[in-house]
């Protein structure tokens, strides 16, 4: 598997004041769960901001995104509509690069995306919160089978990877085990900036 990040280049570092919250973890850590329950319990602020990342993969009833063939995703990239895009597992993954003027504006942004580009993020934002979601081998094992999507690869693969790099330059670490509207009340707090504890 290869995974690379590429930052926009012709954006200034330390883009603010707003908050990029980056939500990271494992294949079955139920990310997209917990952002999806997040997003309906801050519909109504206006301040806080889910962009809806571009995957050359067809969306899918747990994640909403904007699919894009490999050609539609490289021509974009090339057009520097993309404020990062990395691959991983087979796939392109991008932020739309609207996500400046929400940030430049204040108001906190919200995405999934993957660990190995924290690093990049850091460097360009100003403000900028890692949420590492995780669950124990067992339960991700339960749910990718449950997934079942062939775009996965094998999950003897990915459960092989080690879990345990997302949370190490994580800010919060939420252990989705138990009751996903528990831990989505926990995602919401660190969105709105009210700590993570109940």
């Amino acid at each position: 598997m290869s995974e690379t990040a590429t930052m926009a280049h012709d954006e200034a570092s330390g883009i603010g004041p707003g908050r990029l919250v980056l939500v990271v973890g494992p294949s079955g850590a139920g990310k997209d769960t917990l952002l999806r329950l997040a997003q309906a319990a801050c519909v109504d602020d206006r301040d806080i901001v889910f962009p809806r990342r571009v995957v050359t993969r067809e969306s899918s009833e747990a994640e909403d995104n904007i699919a894009m063939s490999q050609d539609e995703f490289r021509r974009a990239r090339e057009h520097g509509d993309f404020a990062v895009h990395w691959e991983a597992h087979g796939h392109s993954y991008a932020l739309p690069l609207e996500i400046n003027d929400d940030i430049l504006a204040g108001r906190a942004v919200v995405a999934n995306v993957s660990r190995t580009v924290i690093g990049a993020l850091r460097q360009a934002y100003a403000n900028v919160v890692v949420v590492a979601i995780t669950a124990p081998p067992d339960v991700l094992a339960q749910r990718l089978a449950a997934r079942a999507r062939h775009s996965d690869g094998n999950i003897a693969d990915r459960l092989a990877r080690s879990v345990d790099d997302a949370s190490a330059n994580a800010d919060v670490t939420i252990l989705n085990a138990g009751s996903a509207d528990y831990h989505s009340r926990q995602l919401v707090r660190v969105i709105r900036n009210e700590g993570w504890h109940e």
